[in-house]
């Protein structure tokens, strides 16, 4: 995996680029994220299952949030230039509402209009190298840009969560903020790609993911993750990574 930064005026909005290589082939298993993701197939084929379908990933596509796992197949001789957005930041680049694309990945040029998308394409497609081809779409994303001012109450909202590690109450956040939570939950959804609760869930699990220790009991894992009911953390977790916790901390990589 080779990883490259934004330029400065796209920082605000982007975490960063990726190339993802795959020379023999691989299977993937990716959990949810906050993060929205554009890819560009440099080459190869690379398809996941959805409701037991196999679908194919188009030439370029954006992928929303989601609540579940997906698994994903990279063919031999495969390349492919993702963008992965800041909470909230791709909502600067699109103006469509970012909860439209929940648990779905769609064609680019859904958001963008098609010729500039071919064209895009072609000129990625002749880059003469990784780095050559990030910079063309790091100038392509910047002239995306069409709201430069923040919603600094969603943005404070997404920092509450994220310092909770996901243990809040949507109530209490709204309680904390000069917003009720109506308006707070449809400006969160317009603006991050899910609603709060949804978005706190995903960063609660990947917490508990993230700093699982070996020889820790269900017990206490799910009540550091603020569940008092055992099988509902169970439920969620198997949601989230598609298999039980003691199953899924032996299984071996995940993204």
């Amino acid at each position: 995996m080779n990883n490259f930064s934004p330029s400065p005026s796209l920082k605000p909005y982007i975490k960063g680029y990726m190339v993802i290589e795959s020379m023999e082939g691989m299977n993937t298993t990716t959990l949810p994220d906050t993060s929205i993701v554009i890819a560009f197939r440099l080459r190869g084929k690379v398809s996941f299952i959805h409701n037991n379908t196999v679908n194919t990933i188009t030439s370029s596509s954006v992928s929303g949030l989601r609540k579940g796992v997906r698994q994903f197949n990279y063919s031999a001789d495969t390349a492919t230039l993702l963008v992965k957005f800041k909470e909230g930041g791709a909502s600067a680049l699109f103006k469509d509402p970012m909860h439209e694309l929940f648990s779905h990945t769609v064609s680019l040029d859904n958001l963008v209009r098609n010729s500039i998308v071919r064209e895009i394409e072609e000129r990625i497609a002749e880059a003469d190298n990784y780095y050559q081809a990030v910079l063309i779409l790091d100038g392509f994303l910047m002239t995306l840009v069409k709201n430069n001012e923040k919603d600094s109450l969603i943005h404070e909202a997404i920092k509450r969560i994220q310092l909770a590690k996901g243990n809040i109450r949507i109530n209490e956040l709204a309680g904390s903020l000069p917003i009720s939570r109506d308006p707070l939950e449809k400006r969160f959804r317009k603006i991050t790609g899910t609603s709060p609760k949804q978005f706190a869930s995903i960063i609660r699990l990947r917490n508990v993911i993230s700093n699982h220790k070996e020889n820790t009991s269900l017990t206490t894992i799910a009540f550091d993750a603020g569940y008092y009911d055992q099988s509902h953390f169970i439920k969620d977790f198997r949601l989230f990574t598609g298999k039980a916790p003691q199953d899924f901390f032996t299984s071996g990589q995940w993204w």
